[in-house]
């Protein structure tokens, strides 16, 4: 659509891989909670895909990095399809992920706002 050939752009890619993994991946250790969206089609050969698959087409993967104070019951009761991978981890359905971040991080700015108010008075 831009002009390149996908051979230019596979090469790009192929050629910035070591950048991702030497400075973007060791990023997401760092990372308080990572949302992670995975495709469920067949992606044995990216290069062949046409297009990019839909959010129904993919689960997420929400990794927390310290899982105390996460209501882990909670958040797979209240978002269908979702269920908990491992003890830090849930995996919803790709559709779900504006509703999963509400749910996360609603509290969390709360808890940062009552923080501010306490630190005001």
């Amino acid at each position: 659509m831009r002009g390149y050939s996908a051979e230019a752009v596979t090469d790009t890619i192929r050629r910035r891989m070591p950048d991702y993994v030497n400075y973007i991946t060791p990023q997401f250790q760092y990372t308080h909670v990572n949302f992670q969206r995975v495709p469920i089609g067949d992606t044995s050969n990216p290069f062949l895909a046409r297009d990019v698959p839909t959010a129904d087409e993919s689960m997420v993967v929400i990794r927390f990095a310290q899982p105390k104070g996460i209501d882990f019951p909670y958040l797979p009761s209240m978002i269908s399809g979702s269920l908990m991978s491992h003890a830090n981890t849930i995996v919803v359905p790709g559709g779900k992920m504006e509703l999963a971040m509400q749910l996360i991080f609603t509290p969390f700015i709360w808890r940062l706002m009552e923080c501010k108010r306490n630190a005001l008075r």
